[in-house]
């Protein structure tokens, strides 16, 4: 059924085209909005039937997920649009800013139904057992089963943060009604009545899936670590060009999926013709941007590869920092002479959260280095990996 919507309502396209991601989403939106208003409907339906305050609970989070659904179809609209001259960088974020505006909603229904359904307990109502409403709420099982489906296919295909959380409530959906069906059950059979704790437990259900949609929301606007697998590739794509001995510094801005930024910075011989490096370090851009559809900017820098004992003095310090930690990498290692002493300039990479502070690894470095031969004076700079 999903490759059939997929094939009648989008065809075939690049999904990193924009175009084609705001289709994936008009097609998201468009059927969470159709299906949640009918599952509204029959479990409105339902829930006077039985006088069951779950029902009506499970049906209100039915009727906040097709607002939600509205709101992502908006925040595709938004996303889509160009860039202009006050959002040079597009407006790609919308879509998670949109998430962000849905876990509130989603939050705010799940504490007013967790009201309702303490009333419930402490003023408990008998409920009425209905083979029709039992039917609807079974059918809502399996519709957000399979919406729960549909959206994570789609939200995986464009790398969609909403879709996916859409995807989630669905699926958390479909449990909360499973629950309130066998709450009805014990009702009838046993003569128990848990609508009014069965209700909590959906609005718990809800609260709980506003949370993770917030924080799936909020992680990419305040800047998350970019995809493992994408930093790997574009180390990789960049060191498979010819002269470049090293590749540091890597910096990925995301302005939404789809519109991403790269920094970093490439090494090359300090030998090589510079007008030769330049264009290089121009092709490579060039690559990156036509194979990841990204603004790609490189820095170059010259180091001695073929210099001998710079590469010895390299290999000392690189050998010191590994035994204080193995996490440590350097890069942008030089060699200055002096009169009376060599100077050894480079930047360290420290993880977040290291053991020492920075200027604790600056000295204990410093020492190491001076302490095997008095005229090594070195000149640290802490960096830290954006990328890995």
């Amino acid at each position: 059924m999903t490759a059939l919507l997929i094939k009648l309502f989008i065809k075939d396209g690049d999904v990193k085209d924009a175009e084609v991601r705001r289709k994936y989403g008009y097609l998201g939106s468009f059927t969470g909005i159709a299906l949640n208003i009918l599952l509204f409907i029959g479990k409105i339906i339902a829930g006077f039937i039985a006088g069951a305050v779950s029902v009506i609970a499970d049906a209100f989070n039915n009727l906040s997920d097709a607002g939600s659904s509205i709101l992502t179809l908006v925040g595709f609209k938004f996303a889509g649009r160009p860039a202009d001259k006050e959002h040079p960088f597009g407006h790609g974020r919308m879509e998670y800013v949109t998430g962000l505006i849905i876990s509130f909603i989603i939050l705010l229904m799940g504490f007013e139904l967790a009201k309702s359904s303490v009333s419930k307990i402490v003023s408990p109502e008998e409920i009425i057992f209905s083979p029709l409403a039992i039917g609807i709420l079974v059918a809502s099982v399996f519709v957000k089963l399979w919406m729960s489906l549909f959206n994570r296919k789609l939200g995986n295909a464009i790398n969609s943060t909403a879709l996916r959380a859409t995807a989630t409530d669905s699926l958390t959906d479909s449990i909360a009604t499973a629950a309130v069906i066998i709450s009805i059950c014990i009702s009838h059979f046993a003569g128990i009545n848990l609508d009014g704790y069965t209700g909590a437990l959906v609005s718990l259900f809800i609260i709980y899936s506003g949370i993770n949609t917030f924080r799936d929301s909020l992680t990419p606007l305040l800047g998350s670590r970019p995809d493992k697998e994408f930093v790997q590739e574009i180390y990789e794509r960049v060191m498979s060009y010819p002269n470049i001995v090293g590749v540091h510094d890597l910096i990925i801005h995301d302005y939404g999926v789809g519109n991403v930024i790269v920094s970093l910075h490439a090494e090359v011989p300090c030998n090589m013709d510079f007008m030769e490096a330049h264009e290089l370090i121009d092709i490579i851009e060039d690559d990156l941007k036509a194979q990841y559809s990204c603004l790609a900017t490189l820095h170059m820098d010259p180091v001695a590869a073929h210099d001998e004992e710079t590469q010895n003095l390299k290999a000392m310090v690189i050998k010191i920092v590994k035994e204080l930690d193995s996490s440590l990498t350097i890069h942008d290692f030089r060699m200055t002479k002096g009169n009376t002493h060599v100077n050894l300039l480079f930047d360290v990479v420290v993880p977040y959260g290291f053991k020492y502070s920075d200027s604790e690894t600056i000295e204990i470095i410093r020492e190491k280095i001076h302490n095997i031969d008095e005229k090594y004076f070195a000149v640290i700079v802490v960096d830290k990996d954006m990328a890995l």
